[in-house]
């Protein structure tokens, strides 16, 4: 049986249910969906979806480095938007983060995201270094 572990960090925001901020399992760290909720405050960030998407990978960071991994070792990311309209501008700040070889992604729209967020993330990473 593979070995399974479980991540927390105060660098991030909490599971609000019954899940793990990220799993680290067969090799691979899997990340719950992270919305745009500033790990200091428990609030949103303010602004539109640029700032949000912004906050969410800043929030996938701090959870990576929490398992032993980081952005530049994401191989899939999957994004959620309310509004696919907000595509171009998620899309610019997105390339941001992930300047060189980025991973393979799928974006689709949401009906409704927690808390009304504009944008949610999920990444699968390599473990480790």
């Amino acid at each position: 049986m593979t070995e399974r572990r479980v991540v927390k960090t105060e660098g991030a925001p909490g599971a609000i249910g019954p899940y793990s901020q990220a799993v680290v399992a067969g090799g691979f760290v899997y990340t719950s969906g992270q919305i745009p909720i500033d790990p200091a405050t428990g609030q949103f960030v303010e602004g539109g979806v640029r700032e949000q998407t912004a906050q969410v990978l800043r929030n996938l960071s701090e959870v990576l480095e929490a398992a032993g991994s980081s952005l530049a070792r994401v191989v899939k990311t999957t994004v959620f938007l309310a509004d696919m309209n907000d595509f171009a501008a998620m899309n610019e700040t997105y390339a941001e983060f992930f300047t060189e070889e980025p991973p393979a992604r799928s974006t689709v729209q949401a009906a409704r995201l927690p808390r009304d967020a504009r944008v949610e993330i999920d990444v699968v990473a390599l473990a480790g270094e």
